[in-house]
């Protein structure tokens, strides 16, 4: 039996065309207006009761956005690490990356994908340099450059104490992990002669790239079944592998969102020169071809050539503010830290500030809030 939280018999273009931030607001007000609990006669609506309504990342621009479009039910808001602001590219997140990883780290990053965009522009190089990846037989260079970004989704898993994940450490860590002759050779100069590793009479590239190679094969190429290529497994360009629409895909709600109102196609920096830890090749042609290829046109809607951001950003944007509507984090390139916790006593000095906050002014709303008069 599907879920009532699952209206739809499939996910279609058309079965989609409701799933906007317009009505997941709508769905939050409708909730808190009509809740009830099974057995408590109290009665728990908005705006009889006051409503925190808390979320972060995507969950907290809604927590922003609630504040805006149903003020009479939302009491108040904390809007944790809230992407109140759309975009149709975000090149910018993975220069915070960039810029706030170990700075050893970001350099060899910077290098390797810079030797990588160089080798791949040479045709009778770009063989080598795959097949040391594993990826030979993997047909499009954006493919093979996009395979490579995916360790660096981990930097978002960075997060304080039991909650957090150590693989984007883990990875800085393989890039510079010297062996065998190289041994001597992890503080060299990027290129010094004595970190090269000959992968063909013409091709010579940094151990640097020797490790981000293995990397990637033991953490994502094996993970390719036997009885599949790397093709089938990694390449993009098969329109049929994104157009199965069974509720089992679940993958196209929150991407139907991102082609149709939020954006954020994460591409490489506009200007090429600019230092970058992603292929120049990684642009928004190849970011944004999922939108036509996974979502064909219905008989009732037609996803947008490109998303309708201003849908998003006529809410506030960057200046949203209201009354009793709290923005936590979104600096020190962390995201809603504030969202995990311990006994108060045990979490970090400066999670137990920001906690402790939280506490002083979500008590000071409450006691100054009063019941509407009933009518």
């Amino acid at each position: 039996m599907v879920s009532a939280s699952i209206p739809v018999a499939n996910f279609t273009t058309d079965s989609l065309r409701w799933l906007d931030n317009e009505q997941a607001a709508a769905d939050s007000a409708n909730f808190m207006a009509k809740f009830r609990f099974e057995g408590i006669e109290e009665d728990l609506t908005a705006p009889n009761t006051p409503w925190i309504y808390y979320g972060g990342s995507y969950a907290g621009a809604r927590a922003a956005h609630m504040k805006v479009l149903y003020p009479e039910l939302t009491y108040g808001s904390i809007a944790s690490s809230a992407v109140t602001h759309a975009a149709i590219t975000n090149w910018e997140y993975m220069e915070v990356i960039r810029r706030a990883a170990d700075p050893k780290c970001s350099s060899h990053l910077e290098n390797t994908i810079g030797t990588i965009d160089n080798v791949l522009d040479h045709p009778r190089l770009k063989g080598p340099l795959k097949a040391l990846f594993g990826l030979k037989d993997l047909e499009h260079d954006e493919d093979f450059v996009s395979l490579l970004q995916s360790p660096l989704g981990s930097w978002q898993s960075k997060v304080w104490g039991p909650f957090g994940s150590t693989s984007f450490d883990d990875f800085c860590d393989a890039l510079n992990n010297p062996f065998g002759k190289f041994s001597a050779a992890a503080d060299l100069p990027y290129n010094d002669p004595a970190r090269m590793v000959t992968l063909s009479d013409d091709l010579k590239v940094d151990f640097a790239i020797f490790n981000y190679a293995k990397y990637i094969k033991k953490h994502y190429v094996s993970q390719c079944p036997e009885n599949k290529t790397v093709e089938e497994c990694f390449g993009t360009f098969d329109d049929s592998q994104y157009q199965i629409t069974t509720l089992d895909q679940d993958w196209r709600l929150w991407q139907f969102q991102v082609c149709t109102q939020w954006g954020y196609f994460t591409t490489a920096p506009p200007d090429q020169n600019q230092p970058r830890i992603i292929s120049r090749r990684l642009d928004l042609e190849y970011e944004s071809k999922i939108c036509k290829q996974a979502y064909l046109p219905g008989k009732h809607f037609t996803v947008p050539a490109l998303p309708n951001i201003t849908a998003v950003n006529a809410l506030g944007d960057f200046d949203l503010a209201a009354d009793r509507l709290a923005f936590i984090d979104g600096e020190g390139a962390v995201h809603h830290w504030d969202e995990y916790g311990l006994e108060l006593q045990e979490e970090p000095p400066a999670i137990q500030k920001i906690h402790g906050e939280m506490i002083g002014f979500v008590t000071a709303w409450l006691e100054d809030f009063k019941a509407p008069e009933k009518k």
